[in-house]
């Protein structure tokens, strides 16, 4: 991947739905390398896919929460099954492995409090092997984006 792709990635995440016209436009390029481009960088998995960026308020669930969860024991078994367990709760949009106090962070959006409560009693709990659940619920956001800096 070279400065170009780049530079295409980077316009590409700022709107995804843009003709590859105003794309070579934008990048420099004339429509058909442009677009040979893009999809080498479609081919070979650098672009995974394209999607609508939705404001979760509006779509009906205004509370985000993080959630920090450890592990009691962390051998293959459980690891492997709390992370099977995680990725089918639909209101976690992302899990991530940590370093350090905490083993995950949750990023998980929900309807209320009583839909969080349920998502903590029937979604959480029953996975089971977990020592601690550490919650923050996010009152503003300051910068939210998807755009990868410049390399």
């Amino acid at each position: 991947m070279d400065s170009k792709d780049r530079q295409i990635i980077r316009v590409l995440q700022t709107n995804g739905r843009m003709t590859n016209q105003d794309l070579a436009e934008a990048v420099n390029l004339s429509p058909s390398p442009c677009l040979r481009r893009v999809k080498n960088l479609e081919t070979s998995g650098v672009i995974q896919g394209y999607s609508a960026d939705v404001d979760a308020r509006a779509y009906g669930l205004p509370i985000t929460v993080f959630v920090r969860i450890k592990l009691e024991r962390h051998n293959e078994v459980d690891v492997k099954n709390f992370e099977r367990q995680v990725s089918r709760i639909d209101e976690v949009l992302e899990c991530h492995v940590l370093t350090g106090a905490t083993d995950y962070q949750l990023r998980v959006v929900v309807a209320d409090l009583d839909a969080y409560e349920d998502f903590i009693r029937n979604r959480i709990h029953p996975i089971g092997g977990i020592a601690s659940i550490d919650t923050s619920f996010v009152y503003g956001t300051v910068k939210r984006t998807s755009v990868f800096p410049p390399l």
